[in-house]
């Protein structure tokens, strides 16, 4: 059994955004570049099925839609126990032309289940998972917190209100993940961090598909304001601020 993890690459959580061009482009400089905190978990439970023997796991390949700076990020995929990378090689501008090219590929390729994480933590758009599905006209199924195989077949659990839902799989899907998927993601140690040299990094080129939208501007949001300090016995100048100011009443 063969799983597509699709990887997307993003600046560090504690990047301080700025933007550039008149806020028409987010400023790069300086910023170190992560795997997508979602799909590291994706990542890390797929290397998980993989090394139990109990499960048909056999592959885990990983994806990205990007340029050559989205390598670094991609290497540190195969240190953690990808078996291989591809990189799609173009800068992709909206969600639309990333789920294209990735389900272009996955159509030429027998891939038993592609797993996405729920979003990015750059655009958190929430809609490539799907968008591949729909490309690839098969199954998705969204805010998946764990797989288990037994006798052959999968055992997706998902959130639902108020409890668990478990969808049992024999074709294949699309799982979109989230949080839970996996409790902690697998730091890479130096064998695999070694062995990630040799490991295939394939890259191929894009295909024509052409983005449906544009980004116009950005605008940061409002800095917070300075901290009011009101005394304990001024409960009306309290209720004041929470209700006309802070808008939480």
């Amino acid at each position: 059994m063969k799983l597509l993890v699709c990887i997307s690459n993003v600046p560090d959580t504690t990047t301080k955004v700025r933007f550039a061009d008149n806020q028409t482009r987010f400023d790069a400089t300086g910023v170190q570049w992560i795997i997508n905190p979602w799909d590291e978990l994706a990542l890390t439970r797929a290397v998980d099925l993989k090394e139990d023997s109990n499960n048909p796991v056999s592959e885990v390949v990983v994806i990205n839609v990007g340029s050559v700076e989205t390598e670094p990020t991609l290497r540190k995929c195969l240190a953690i126990g990808a078996d291989k990378a591809i990189r799609i090689d173009t800068v992709p501008k909206d969600a639309f032309q990333t789920a294209k090219q990735i389900a272009s590929l996955a159509q030429k390729n027998a891939f038993d289940f592609i797993i996405c994480g729920i979003e990015s933590g750059d655009y958190n758009s929430s809609s490539v998972g799907g968008m591949i599905a729909e490309f690839l006209d098969t199954v998705s199924v969204s805010s998946v917190s764990d797989i288990q195989f037994q006798e052959g077949k999968a055992i997706v659990e998902r959130d639902v209100a108020a409890g668990k839902e478990y969808i049992q799989m024999e074709g294949n899907a699309v799982l979109i993940v989230q949080k839970g998927f996996a409790k902690e993601p697998k730091i890479p140690n130096m064998r695999g961090i070694m062995m990630a040299r040799q490991k295939p990094l394939e890259v191929i080129p894009a295909n024509d598909a052409n983005a449906l939208t544009e980004y116009i501007g950005f605008q940061l949001p409002e800095p917070k304001a300075k901290v009011k300090m009101v005394n304990a016995d001024q409960m009306t100048e309290l209720v004041n601020f929470l209700s006309k100011e802070a808008k939480v009443l």
